[in-house]
């Protein structure tokens, strides 16, 4: 199997012992969970909104995703992570802008916190042909 690391400048340095993205065998690219950072400072952006938050995470996935030479298309699964179900309306309206007409499996689970007291996290797999 190959595998390759996939990083992008425009979003935000892993905090972690992680990659941004992973493609194997070529095709498959496996995005790890984006938090709302702001690629050029690493600082938490939207502090209280969910909105801001999320649009940035969809910024941040967008890039990751561009750098592995896929887009939103090419998705076909995600997983949301919400530290408050309330907010699940505020993110969809976004996230569905971003994905468009033809929406990915998608799975959004409530969790008890996020890296950097981020409200969302989001993370992606993607082929590209």
């Amino acid at each position: 199997m190959s595998r390759q690391t996939i990083s992008s400048p425009d979003a935000p340095k892993a905090i972690g012992p992680y990659a941004q993205a992973v493609s194997a065998t070529g095709r498959l690219v496996f995005c790890s969970g984006q938090i709302p950072l702001d690629p050029a400072t690493g600082e938490l952006v939207g502090v209280g909104d969910v909105r801001a938050q999320t649009e940035r995470v969809m910024q941040n996935l967008a890039a990751v995703l561009a750098a592995a030479g896929a887009s939103f298309a090419n998705v076909t699964k995600t997983t949301i992570f919400l530290t408050d179900l309330q907010d699940f309306a505020a993110v969809n309206e976004i996230y569905a802008r971003h994905v468009g007409a033809h929406p990915p499996a998608r799975a959004t689970v409530q969790v008890a916190g996020l890296p950097r007291g981020a409200s969302v996290e989001i993370e992606a797999t993607a082929v590209v042909e």
